[in-house]
C-alpha cells in the first residue's frame, strides 16, 4: 500500500504529461503481481470496488471526530478522503499497511457490515498520505490527473510496446492483468483474445485548420457529415455484442435496442443518435440515456437508439482495417444491403471535386443542422490514433453568448482550494418586478491560472450565500461563452442547455446590465429546431451527394 500512495502523491504534484508516464511505467517495473495489476487497474477506472461511501465514513467518524470539525474541514478542504485522512488521530508508529492485493481482495469478499471496521484498522496503521491513498482508492476516483489511456500507455512503455497493441486485447482482460504483464515482461505470448468481442482502437481525426485547407488535395479526400451524437463502436463475436464508447467503456447495458439486434462476427464504427423517424433528436435527448445502468421500457420508446454507420473494421474472418477508405466502404454498403436493420444505417458521403463549394457546404452545416464536416483520405487504411494528414474533422463555428456569473463551486484535485467550476445565466424581463438572472449552462475551462485566482478572490469578496462548497455571488462578472449547441431542457429553470459549453474569454471591461437575455438564446433554438426539420428531406436517408 505505501508504494501504491507514493505513486498517487507523486503524480498528484507532477503536472508533466512525459514525467506521470514515467512515475507509472517505474512503478510496474519496480511493483510485483498482483500489485502492479490492481494500481492499473485503479488508474484506468476498471476497478469496481466502490463502498458505500457516506454510510461507511458516518460510522468511521463516529466517536472520532467532531461532525461540526469535519464539517467546516470539507467545506475548505473540498474532498471527502483528504479530509478524513487529515483528521484521522495520527497512528505514533505508522507502518507501510497491507498489500494493495490484499486491500481489494478483503473489501470485494467482506461483509458490508464488516467493512467500516477493517478500514478503521487500516487507517490507524497508516500515515497521512497513506490514508488518503487508501480513501481515494475506495471511493472510486483517484483524480490524479491520469487518464485511462495514460495508464494504457504506461504499462505500452514498460514493455516497450505500443498503447495500440495493449488496447487491441484489453477488453479480453480481467484485472490484476496477470497475462498482460507477463506479455510485457517478454515471459509470455500476447494475450489470446481469438473469439471475444474486443475493442479496437479508433481512428480519430485531427482538426481542420486554414493552412489544411488552403493546400488539401479535394481529388484525394471525400467528405462526410458530423453528426451531433457520440462516437461508438459496436464489436460482436460468437453471439455476444458489445457496444463501446470512443474511449473503450461498454456502455452496451443503456442501449439494449441496439445491441440486441445485431448477430454474426463483426466490428463497426458509427455514431450513436437518438432518432424518431428520420429525425435526428437533439444531443440532450441522447443524454437521458447515457450512463445508465437500467433503461426503462418508457425511456427506450420515448429516446430511441441509433446508430449511423461510418466504417467497418472487421466482417467474419476478414480483418478490413489495412485497406483504403474506398475499399471498406463498398464493403460497409454492400454489408449494410444484405443486413437491413431498422437501428443501423450510413453515413452518406460529399463526393468533393471543388474547394470553394466544400467551404460553401461548411458554411451552412449550422443551418442545416449539421455538427460539421468529415474529411477522409480515400486511400487511408483504418489506423489508431490520431494520424497526420489521413482524416480531418471541421466543426463548424462556435455560438457565443454574454452571460453572467452566478454560482462558483469548488474543484477538485488540485483546484480544490479554488472556486473554479462556474455556473452562468442570462438575463429575464419581468413586466412587474426587477430583471433575474436564470442559469443556462456551468463550465469549469477556458480559462488561465491566472484568471482563475482572479475569479476565485471575487468570489470569495462578493459572497451572497454559501451552499457547502458552492457560493452564489452578486452580478459581477461577465464570461463570454462559447458552446456548439442549445436545447430546450425542462429539468433547468431557464428552460434550456448548452451543450459543450466553455469559457471562451472574462468580460472584465462589461457591465453585466449588457450581458445577453434568454429571449437571444431562445431564438438559438428555434434556429436549431428548424434546421433539423428541414435537414431531413435527404441527407437523413443516407444517399450519396455530390458538390460539382
Amino acid at each position: 500500500m505505501h508504494a501504491f500512495a507514493t505513486l498517487l502523491d507523486r503524480l498528484v504534484y507532477t503536472p508533466s504529461r512525459n514525467a506521470k508516464l514515467a512515475l507509472i511505467a517505474d512503478y510496474f517495473a519496480r511493483t510485483p503481481d498482483p500489485d502492479r495489476g490492481w494500481a492499473l487497474a485503479a488508474l484506468a477506472g476498471d476497478l469496481d470496488i466502490a463502498i458505500p461511501v457516506r454510510r461507511t465514513f458516518a460510522q468511521l467518524l463516529d466517536g472520532r471526530v467532531d461532525p461540526e470539525l469535519y464539517r467546516l474541514s470539507r467545506d475548505y478542504v473540498g474532498d471527502t478522503a483528504e479530509t478524513v485522512a487529515l483528521l484521522w488521530p495520527e497512528s505514533d508508529r505508522p507502518e507501510q499497511g497491507p498489500p494493495l492485493a490484499d486491500v481489494i481482495e478483503t473489501i470485494r469478499t467482506a461483509d458490508r457490515y464488516a467493512i467500516p471496521e477493517r478500514l478503521a484498522a487500516w487507517l490507524d496503521m497508516l500515515d497521512t498520505n497513506g490514508r488518503w491513498a487508501l480513501l481515494k482508492l475506495l471511493t472510486g476516483g483517484l483524480r490524479v490527473g491520469v487518464s485511462a489511456r495514460l495508464a494504457k500507455q504506461a504499462a505500452a512503455q514498460h514493455g516497450g510496446k505500443d498503447v495500440a497493441e495493449i488496447e487491441e486485447v484489453w477488453h479480453g482482460l480481467s484485472a490484476p492483468y496477470g497475462s498482460l504483464f507477463a506479455w510485457l515482461d517478454g515471459v509470455a505470448d500476447v494475450p489470446d483474445i481469438t473469439g471475444l468481442p474486443v475493442f479496437r482502437p479508433l481512428m480519430l481525426a485531427n482538426p481542420l485548420e486554414d493552412k489544411d485547407l488552403e493546400t488539401l488535395d479535394v481529388d484525394a479526400f471525400v467528405a462526410e457529415w458530423k453528426w451531433d451524437g457520440i462516437r461508438v463502436q459496436l464489436s460482436a463475436a460468437n453471439g455476444d455484442v458489445r457496444l463501446y464508447s470512443r474511449s473503450g467503456d461498454d456502455i452496451g447495458r443503456a442501449f439494449p435496442d441496439i445491441v440486441r439486434t445485431i448477430t454474426g462476427n463483426l466490428v463497426l464504427d458509427g455514431e450513436l443518435l437518438v432518432m424518431r423517424g428520420n429525425i435526428i433528436a437533439p444531443f440532450n435527448d441522447l443524454q437521458q440515456r447515457l450512463n445508465r445502468k437500467v433503461v426503462s421500457a418508457k425511456m427506450l420508446k420515448d429516446f430511441p437508439a441509433h446508430v449511423r454507420l461510418y466504417d467497418i473494421l472487421r466482417d467474419g474472418d476478414i480483418d478490413l482495417r489495412e485497406e483504403a477508405w474506398h475499399v471498406r466502404r463498398k464493403h460497409l454498403e454492400a454489408w449494410s444491403k444484405t443486413h437491413p436493420n431498422p437501428r443501423l444505417d450510413l453515413s452518406p458521403t460529399v463526393i468533393v471535386n471543388d474547394r470553394n463549394a466544400l467551404k460553401e457546404i461548411w458554411n451552412d452545416t449550422r443551418t442545416n443542422g449539421i455538427e460539421g464536416l468529415m474529411l477522409k483520405r480515400r486511400e487511408s487504411p483504418y489506423l489508431a490514433g490520431r494520424p497526420k494528414g489521413h482524416w480531418f474533422k471541421w466543426k463548424r463555428a462556435p455560438l457565443t453568448l454574454d452571460t453572467v456569473l452566478m454560482y462558483a463551486e469548488r474543484g477538485s484535485g488540485k483546484r480544490s482550494s479554488f472556486y473554479s467550476d462556474y455556473t452562468f445565466g442570462v438575463w429575464v424581463t419581468h413586466e412587474d418586478a426587477d430583471d433575474e438572472l436564470v442559469p443556462v449552462g456551468k463550465a469549469y475551462s477556458g480559462f488561465t491560472d491566472k484568471e482563475l485566482r482572479q475569479v476565485d478572490k471575487w468570489v470569495r469578496g462578493n459572497t451572497l450565500q454559501r451552499f457547502g462548497p458552492v457560493r452564489s455571488v452578486a452580478p459581477g462578472i461577465v464570461f463570454e461563452v462559447a458552446f456548439d449547441a442549445v436545447h430546450r431542457s425542462p429539468r433547468h429553470k431557464s428552460g434550456v442547455a448548452m451543450r459543450f459549453p466553455r469559457i471562451h474569454r472574462i468580460r472584465w471591461d462589461k457591465p453585466v446590465e449588457e450581458a445577453d437575455r434568454l429571449e437571444t438564446v431562445m431564438a438559438l433554438i428555434g434556429e436549431t429546431e428548424l434546421a433539423n426539420g428541414d435537414e431531413t428531406s435527404g441527407q437523413q436517408e443516407g444517399e450519396q451527394l455530390s458538390l460539382l
